[in-house]
């Protein structure tokens, strides 16, 4: 799959240590969330700033992309009877970025039961985004019915699998998984022996120093496992990509964002387009968290990615839609 083809950089995080946080961990890490910060490292030191709305997250970028997650078209629970109205303000605040992005990715549950009209809405609504093409990894709503064919009919042309697919942008390399075709309910996610072997396969071709970002719904990393909030052969898939020198992970599914920096891998999960779910350990089971009226826009929200070349970091930038 070819789409809109820069140099070893990584995305800059807060470093929040061991792969299974803490609750402690994970609390203080939220406490970050949605205030839109730059995280930026000079000779080894980190440093953030607020990002100011009306200026470009960082002048000068040569290119950005908006990753979006979790829009759920379908849902009108207590937690959000409204999500065509959020995931709208997701695409006015993607229309309202000084530079309009190179592309959007959505990183899964486009809909909520897979339902045709569902997939419409989403199409439509996202058509009207100021950006360069939509590029999809299914979530596991999203296969609900048929095993994924609406979905890949739709959204997944060119892709192998259930969906998996890969693309060169400005010299950096952009791989999209599937590890939600496997799943068992509340278990973790997986990628399978295929779609390994064609990873594996992938980067053969693909220089050390070359950027890498890798998209998926379900954290290749281990945030909760009580919960499913991990992939269980994802460890093999990151063992694949040990030798680049820059490689970002962008995942959705848990609806908050919990950022992670080990080694030469960037570990971020995006905020939801629909409703936010309880922080892990911090309820029974996950699910949709509802919140005051008032708040619901400040834990929902976007993720935009920014490069610039000849620079070392690439800048993830976190808004939320309050």
């Amino acid at each position: 799959m070819k789409t809109p083809s820069a140099h070893p950089s990584h995305l800059i995080t807060r470093n929040h240590g061991d792969d299974a946080l803490d609750r402690r961990g994970f609390l203080n890490c939220m406490a970050w969330a949605g205030t839109g910060m730059i995280w930026t490292a000079t000779g080894g030191l980190m440093s953030s700033s607020l990002l100011n709305a009306a200026e470009p997250a960082v002048p000068g970028a040569d290119f950005s992309f908006v990753q979006i997650s979790d829009s759920h078209i379908g849902f009108n629970k207590e937690a959000n009877k409204d999500v065509i109205g959020t995931l709208k303000a997701a695409v006015a605040k993607i229309n309202a970025l000084p530079k309009a992005p190179d592309f959007i990715l959505h990183t899964g549950d486009l809909t909520h039961l897979s339902e045709a009209e569902e997939f419409d809405t989403l199409d439509q609504i996202l058509k009207s985004a100021k950006a360069g093409p939509v590029i999809y990894v299914p979530g596991e709503h999203d296969i609900l019915n048929d095993n994924g064919r609406q979905y890949l009919e739709r959204f997944g042309k060119g892709t192998k699998g259930a969906g998996w697919m890969s693309f060169d942008h400005r010299g950096v390399h952009f791989i999209g998984l599937v590890n939600v075709a496997a799943i068992r309910e509340g278990g973790l996610g997986v990628l399978g022996e295929e779609q390994l072997a064609w990873l594996a396969d992938d980067l053969k071709a693909v220089g050390d120093s070359t950027p890498v970002v890798v998209f998926a719904h379900i954290p290749l990393w281990t945030v909760y496992p009580k919960w499913g909030w991990g992939t269980d052969d994802g460890a093999r898939a990151l063992a694949l990509l040990k030798r680049f020198g820059s490689v970002t992970v962008l995942n959705g599914h848990i609806h908050q964002i919990v950022k992670k920096v080990e080694g030469n891998v960037t570990f971020h999960t995006a905020m939801s387009t629909a409703f936010p779910q309880p922080a892990p350990g911090s309820a029974p089971k996950p699910g949709p968290m509802k919140v005051d009226a008032g708040r619901l826009r400040g834990v929902l929200g976007i993720t935009q990615v920014n490069y610039v070349e000849g620079g070392h970091s690439l800048a993830v930038v976190d808004s939320t839609l309050g």
